[in-house]
C-alpha cells in the first residue's frame, strides 16, 4: 500500500462497467458520449484492484498517488481543497529574486520594447526570475499516468494553484473537482511582444499533451480568489499570471469535455496550439474533441479556439458579460461543428461576435439560439464583419453525440447540471 494514501475497500468493476454505476468513481463513460467513446472508449480507473484506491487530501498524497503503480488501472478520490502552493509564492523564490529590482531594470524607459531578455545572465533578475519559475514549475505539476480516474469526493473538493498534466497517456477521467487556476508567481516581461511589450504567463489548469481517451466531466474551471479583474498593471500592461484553462495540443486525440463549468477567465480552452508547420504535422488527423453541456460564463475568448482538429460543440451555454470578445475560434485547417449552442449575450454585444475567424477553415453552425431566438451564426457574422467572411460548411457530421437536446432548452439544463458538486 502507498505510504500517505488510504486505500479504500471497494468491489472492482472491469473495464466494461457502464456509466451507471452506483460508485462515480468507477463509472465510466457512456456509449457514444463525444470524441473519447470513439474505439476502445473511456474506462479510466474503474478496473482499479482495492491496493490502487486512494483517498488524498494533501497534494503530496496527490502526487504520490499518481506516481504508485506505474500504469495498472487507479482512482485517486480528492477530499477537499488541496492547495499546490499553500505556503505561498515566496517558497519558490530563488536566492537574491526581487520583484521590484525586477521592475527598475526591464523598465521600457530604461530597457527599450525591441531587446529581449532571452542573453540576460543567470544572476540578473530575468535570470533569478527564470530561476524562481522553474522552482514553481517542478512544484505545482502533477503528472497523470494512464487508466487513471481523479474524482471530487462530495461537493467541495478540488485543487487551488495545480496544473494537471496529462501527457503521452490513454484513458483518464477527471470529474467533480473545482480547479482554481493557477497563479504564475513569475509572470516574464517581454518588450517585444506587441506594440507596447507584454508580461506572458505560464501553467494550464489542465493539458492534454499527446493523449487519448480523455473524459473531463462535471468540473468548475474558475480563477476563483486571484481573477484578472483585480491584477494590478506594470509598464501600462496588465500583470497576467494566467494561461488557460484547458489545452489540448500536440496530436492529441478522442477527447470529450461535458458538464463542466469554465468561468472568470480570459483565455479558456485552445485546441492545437500552433500554426506552424512543424506542429501541424504531428495534429493533422488528430484533436478530435467534443465539448457538450458545458457553461461559459463570463469568460473573454476561446470557447474554444481550434486548430486543425475535427471539434464537436453542442448543446453548450455561453453567458457573456462586458469583458466578451468571441466564443468560437475558427483557426488553421479547423473543422468545427458548432449546433444546438444557447447564447446570453447583453445589450450592446451582437451576436456577431461568437465566431471569430483567424484563419480560412471552414465551419458549421446550426441550430443555435442567441437570447433565446435562432440565429444564423455564420450568416449575421459575415453581414458585420465583411473583412472576416467565414465558410459554411466543416465537412463531416458528428455521429458521437449522448442526448441532443433543443437550444431553447439548454440554458435551463447546464446551468441547473454542469460543474464540481453537482455529478449525478
Amino acid at each position: 500500500m502507498l505510504a500517505g494514501c488510504t486505500a479504500l475497500v471497494l468491489s472492482l468493476a472491469g473495464p466494461a462497467a457502464q456509466a451507471g454505476h452506483r460508485d462515480p468513481a468507477r463509472q465510466t463513460l457512456g456509449a457514444n458520449d463525444g470524441w473519447a467513446a470513439h474505439g476502445t472508449g473511456t474506462t479510466g480507473g474503474a478496473a482499479a484492484d482495492a491496493e490502487h484506491v486512494y483517498t488524498v487530501t494533501t497534494w503530496a498524497q496527490f502526487k504520490a498517488a499518481l506516481a504508485a503503480g506505474g500504469d495498472a488501472p487507479k482512482i485517486i478520490k480528492v477530499k477537499g481543497t488541496i492547495d499546490a502552493v499553500a505556503e505561498g509564492c515566496e517558497a519558490f523564490a530563488a536566492p537574491g529574486y526581487d520583484f521590484a529590482a525586477y521592475l527598475d531594470k526591464y523598465a521600457p524607459e530604461k530597457w527599450g520594447l525591441e531587446q529581449d531578455l532571452a542573453a540576460e545572465p543567470a544572476d540578473s533578475p530575468e535570470g533569478l526570475r527564470r530561476a524562481s519559475a522553474a522552482n514553481q514549475d517542478k512544484a505545482i505539476k502533477a503528472t497523470v499516468p494512464s487508466n487513471t480516474t481523479i474524482i471530487g469526493v462530495g461537493r467541495n473538493a478540488g485543487f487551488k494553484g495545480a496544473s494537471l498534466q496529462i501527457r503521452g497517456v490513454d484513458n483518464v477521467i477527471v470529474r467533480n473537482l473545482t480547479l482554481e487556476s493557477p497563479v504564475d508567481c513569475f509572470p516574464q516581461w517581454d518588450p517585444t511582444d506587441g506594440s507596447q511589450g507584454n508580461w506572458n504567463s505560464e501553467y494550464d489548469t489542465a493539458v492534454v499533451h499527446g493523449s487519448t481517451h480523455v473524459w473531463l466531466d462535471h468540473n468548475t474551471f474558475t480563477d476563483g480568489s486571484h481573477p484578472d479583474s483585480a491584477a494590478p498593471a506594470y509598464f501600462g500592461m496588465l500583470y497576467q499570471q494566467h494561461d488557460g484553462q484547458l489545452d489540448v495540443v500536440r496530436g492529441s486525440d478522442y477527447v470529450t469535455a461535458s458538464w463542466n463549468v469554465f468561468t472568470e477567465h480570459d483565455k479558456t480552452i485552445l485546441i492545437g496550439n500552433s500554426d506552424s508547420e512543424s506542429t501541424a504535422a504531428g495534429d493533422r488527423g488528430h484533436l478530435k474533441v467534443t465539448l457538450h453541456h458545458n457553461l461559459f460564463a463570463r469568460l473573454v475568448e476561446r470557447t474554444p479556439r481550434v486548430r486543425f482538429g475535427q471539434v464537436d460543440a453542442y448543446n453548450n451555454h455561453v453567458v457573456a458579460d462586458g469583458t466578451y470578445s468571441y466564443s468560437f475560434g475558427i483557426g488553421k485547417e479547423s473543422q468545427l461543428v458548432a449546433e444546438h449552442n444557447a447564447f446570453t449575450l447583453p445589450a450592446g454585444i451582437s451576436p456577431a461576435k461568437v465566431l471569430k475567424k483567424w484563419n480560412e477553415a471552414p465551419v458549421t453552425a446550426a441550430h443555435n439560439v442567441v437570447n433565446g431566438r435562432p440565429v444564423d451564426l455564420i450568416a449575421v457574422h459575415n453581414a458585420e464583419i465583411p473583412g472576416e467572411t467565414l465558410r459554411s460548411g466543416a465537412g463531416w457530421t458528428p455521429a458521437l453525440r449522448a442526448q441532443v437536446h433543443p437550444a431553447r432548452a439548454v440554458p435551463a439544463i447546464v446551468d441547473r447540471g454542469a460543474g464540481a458538486g453537482r455529478l449525478r
